[in-house]
């Protein structure tokens, strides 16, 4: 059996099924997964247009999720599924589609087809019925400059009515949000993407319209992290029972006020790819000293009501390895949807979800220690993004 080719100065070698192949393809850690996939692969089904994830031209499947291939950094996409229009030759819903953009002449220079074609094809699968407003909203982020979008969008609304017309019914429930990357429900697939969590400043109080954490809530995505601190696990307990002293020490989040009746308001300001928003909410707080245990439940909406998060983290608190220490074991759920989701994938916030509870860990640790209060919790997007992408080569390594 013959070695592997070794890698080229300065490029890295990835591990990638693309169009249902395994293929294994040298690129930069800089390149973008459109480059690899046009340049490396021969694939330029796949158009670049304004490479800043605004026009959607670049949408391709990754692990089944439309993504923006302008914005994918390819050396954070190692065991990926990548799926481009070349790989939808075949696919049953993409052939419906092509035949009615060529009956509704959804099409004129073709340039931004085949990202619509992607993207199209998720709505067919998730939408309900042919919605005209909610497949507009759907195709918001994919450009085209000269069909005016009405035949694209009766070609879309054509194939819906007529899947379900043949008792096709929706994925993963009616109400299910469409599906940008990290929408879909299922196990979280690890690819790292950069973001940045900056304190957040005082906060307006929140409208009543915004977010209610009382509600049902089923996660997309779920993950499980872990907290060592050297301090007795009653007084980690109490101190986590001190919502704002908790929000001090975790970056980008704010607290608006006092809890009544279990409820606070506050913010968290995020920042994925090239998207900046401060989500504003409110979260139910449950403190059980009986357990040691906990639950924060939280929903919120960007100022314009575009992207949507709402979360769930359950916590207990536990004798750590050693006499007088505390581990907290943190279950995290949570479900982003809106513009802010196209650039993000599941893997993103589990991995950097680690960097926050360390830094997280830190000032907890020194608030208990009667230290001086902590700086204003702050991320470098630059240094988690080198950690990630060095974390996540250094497995793919290891699974060499």
């Amino acid at each position: 059996m013959s070695a592997a080719p070794a890698e080229s100065p300065g490029r890295i070698a990835l591990a990638l099924t693309v169009n249902g192949v395994p293929r294994r393809v040298e690129a930069e850690p800089r390149s973008h997964l459109g480059d690899v996939l046009r340049e490396r692969l021969d694939l330029t089904g796949t158009h670049l247009g304004c490479e800043h994830g605004v026009c959607g031209a670049c949408t391709v499947l990754l692990d089944g999720e439309p993504a923006r291939a302008c914005l994918t950094f390819a050396g954070a996409c190692p065991g990926a599924a990548v799926t481009t229009i070349e790989g939808l030759d075949d696919d049953p819903v993409a052939i419906e589609l092509r035949a009615a953009f060529n009956r509704e002449h959804a099409l004129q220079c073709g340039y931004c087809t085949p990202g619509m074609l992607v993207a199209a094809r998720d709505l067919v699968l998730r939408l309900p019925d042919a919605d005209e407003r909610r497949i507009r909203v759907g195709l918001s982020g994919n450009l085209c400059r000269c069909t005016g979008y009405a035949g694209i969008v009766r070609a879309v609304m054509g194939v819906i009515a007529a899947r379900r017309a043949r008792g096709i019914g929706p994925e993963s429930g009616a109400e299910r949000a469409l599906g940008p990357v990290g929408a879909r429900p299922g196990a979280a697939v690890a690819t790292p993407r950069p973001v940045e969590l900056r304190p957040v400043p005082a906060l307006a109080p929140v409208p009543a319209s915004v977010g209610d954490p009382g509600a049902a809530f089923a996660p997309a995505h779920e993950f499980t992290q872990t907290i060592d601190l050297p301090h007795p696990p009653e007084a980690v307990f109490a101190l986590l029972g001190d919502i704002e002293a908790v929000a001090a020490c975790l970056p980008g989040a704010a607290v608006t006020g006092r809890p009544e009746a279990g409820v606070v308001e506050g913010g968290l300001q995020v920042r994925i790819g090239p998207i900046g928003t401060t989500f504003r909410g409110r979260a139910r707080i449950a403190h059980d000293p009986a357990s040691l245990g906990g639950t924060v439940r939280g929903a919120g909406t960007d100022a314009g009501g575009r992207s949507a998060t709402e979360g769930r983290i359950r916590y207990r608190v536990g004798p750590g390895e050693l006499p007088g220490t505390a581990r907290v074991v943190l279950d995290v759920g949570y479900t982003l949807t809106g513009p802010l989701a196209q650039f993000g994938r599941p893997g993103l916030v589990r991995d950097l979800a680690g960097r926050i509870t360390a830094d997280l860990a830190r000032n907890l640790d020194a608030r208990l220690s009667g230290a001086a209060a902590p700086a204003p919790a702050r991320l470098d997007p630059l240094r988690l993004l080198v950690a990630v992408v060095r974390a996540r080569l250094a497995a793919w390594r290891g699974r060499a």
